[in-house]
């Protein structure tokens, strides 16, 4: 069977952007075979990251993930359907999915390392299990609940930046579902913003790159800010923390302008900005969706559950 491959080609480094020359497709074949307890599988979907960057330095920088070796297949989050099984849970037609997923349209993989996925959770939108329902998700659902401190009924202002990604579209509406009165995006086109406030019910949202992003936020948070899921740091994460409440929380989810950079995770402050934080006792955690697994279960079916009720908007 012929199968192609997406191949990590080139050590990028820690500073540079990511270029298609990094990676080369090739042609190769898979085993007849398979194996007791092995399945054999049709890739569906692939889930492209902002984590991926790190995976690209010889040193990820964490712990928890491993980089992608040259000339070996790449992997991240994916969704198959079984052709063949020797697995005693999986059977030909069940719909499987993975975090280390190889990126080849077609795999012999352990059994073992799969979850199988009902699609009637998410209407049928399979790739919803690699967003939404997903880690994407929860990275947001568990970021504002375990981060965010968000209190029904506090009149509380939630800012989001990057909040026309995956991940940032779904804070911001999660963040009202749990009880923000406020919710305001920050996004990198007028576009983005439109669709922020017409679809995902943001109720306001600021282009950064047109006019004042520090006057446009003083205007649309008049009463400060009191929760922020910060996806991108930088110049932005600045603007937005000198304006924060005493006692407020920043989610710290991404830093995605400092990935192309050699700098730790998360990245220190400017000395202004870490001085308004101490001073006004403003939280600042790293954040990672991993250490909450125990609440994985419920909390994709909280996700699940809003997706289908319509009070969660997917794009």
């Amino acid at each position: 069977r012929f199968i192609y491959l997406f191949n990590s080609n080139i050590t990028l480094g820690k500073n540079g952007e990511p270029v298609a020359e990094n990676f080369r497709l090739e042609q190769s074949t898979i085993a007849d075979t398979v194996q007791a307890g092995q399945v054999r599988v049709k890739t569906l979907y692939l889930s492209v990251d902002p984590y991926m960057r790190c995976r690209m330095n010889e040193d990820t920088g964490s712990d928890y993930l491993q980089p992608w070796q040259l000339s070996e297949v790449a992997d991240g989050g994916g969704i198959g359907v079984v052709e063949e099984s020797k697995h005693h849970n999986l059977a030909k037609g069940d719909f499987v999915t993975s975090f280390t997923w190889p990126w080849q349209t077609a795999a012999i993989l352990d059994g073992d390392s799969l979850q199988k996925l009902v699609p009637q959770l998410v209407n049928g939108r399979l790739s919803y299990f690699l967003g939404a329902a997903g880690i994407t998700g929860l990275t947001a659902l568990l970021g504002v609940r375990e981060k965010g401190h968000v209190a029904a009924g506090a009149n509380q202002t939630m800012v989001v930046s990057g909040a026309a990604g995956a991940c940032g579209s779904l804070a911001g509406q999660i963040g009202r579902l749990e009880g923000c009165s406020r919710v305001v995006g920050i996004a990198g086109t007028g576009e983005k913003c439109s669709i922020l406030v017409q679809e995902m019910g943001f109720d306001a949202a600021i282009n950064y790159k047109k006019g004042d992003v520090a006057k446009q936020l003083r205007e649309l948070c008049p009463d400060g800010v009191d929760v922020y899921f910060d996806n991108v740091g930088g110049d932005i994460s600045d603007t937005v923390i000198s304006q924060m409440n005493q006692n407020s929380h920043i989610i710290l989810c991404g830093q995605i302008s400092q990935y192309n950079k050699d700098v730790p995770y998360p990245p220190p402050l400017p000395p202004d900005t870490e001085k308004i934080q101490k001073e006004r006792n403003i939280t600042r955690e790293r954040f990672l969706v991993l250490n909450y697994m125990d609440k994985q279960e419920a909390s994709i079916l909280q996700l699940c559950q809003w997706i289908q009720e319509g009070k969660l908007k997917v794009r």
